[in-house]
């Protein structure tokens, strides 16, 4: 049976847009000032900017419905997609970067499994002002241990599997990124797995979220993470146009 955590219809497009609301701020001044000079201006150049107008209201609505899409219409926040990636660990970490709306469904959804939940977090290394918003907004659960991304306090080989939901983006370096799957391939027991759900900085994302889609990592950076990592893609797809999902294992146990 899938299970969710109770969500309204728009809980993703207003979460974006709450703690990004300072680039909506930027893009409706744009979009004012250009619409003004369209007005006020004649000939070729008013013409041009209600072009630019016009634009930017599209781009910023395209990018609210692949938010929708990818969020609230898809069934990310459901465990269907999870299970089999989930199934049989006795022990298992979601790490995430601040913001963490995963854990109670991976709670109701595996209650067999021994969750440790991490926060890798650091306001001096992670500046995105959105992840200090939600923080805010949303204090991590009071059971969430504070990670340094190249020390995670668990033994060797001693987690099944490791999920790491719309959070890994944060580290943006790449060394650093590359020890953090390290110290993931390091805790993870024989076996095991690591899932990995991210944006890419691909068509469909550049196409929706155009110069905010940087923010996001390609899919040639990841495989270069993990490979350096001592990782293997054991599988790969889409949750939906927007969103993929990276399954690992480490490199001993691929054949």
């Amino acid at each position: 049976m899938s299970h969710a955590i109770s969500r309204h219809c728009c809980q993703g497009v207003w979460t974006v847009l709450r703690f990004n609301w300072h680039l909506h701020l930027i893009a409706l001044v744009g979009i004012i000032a250009s619409i003004s000079a369209a007005v006020f201006l004649t000939g070729p150049v008013s013409l041009l900017f209600a072009a630019l107008a016009f634009g930017a209201v599209c781009s910023v609505l395209l990018s609210f419905v692949a938010t929708w899409i990818a969020y609230d219409a898809s069934g990310l926040y459901q465990s269907d997609w999870l299970r089999p990636l989930v199934a049989n660990a006795r022990h298992a970490a979601n790490i995430h970067a601040g913001f963490d709306e995963i854990t109670p469904i991976l709670h109701e959804s595996f209650p067999m499994t021994a969750w440790k939940i991490f926060d890798f977090y650091h306001a001096e290394k992670h500046t995105e002002i959105s992840i200090q918003r939600a923080r805010k907004a949303h204090p991590p659960d009071p059971t969430t241990i504070s990670i340094d991304t190249e020390k995670i306090p668990l033994n060797d080989q001693s987690i099944d599997c490791a999920v790491l939901f719309l959070a890994a983006h944060e580290i943006r370096d790449h060394r650093e990124r590359v020890a953090f799957f390290r110290e993931l391939r390091r805790v993870l027991a024989k076996y095991g797995k690591i899932v990995v759900t991210e944006h890419l900085r691909d068509a469909a994302n550049i196409a929706a979220y155009s110069i905010g889609a940087w923010h996001f990592h390609s899919r040639a950076e990841w495989l270069s993470t993990f490979r350096e990592a001592g990782l293997h893609v054991a599988n790969e797809h889409r949750n939906n146009l927007f969103i993929t999902t990276f399954l690992l294992v480490a490199d001993e146990n691929t054949h």
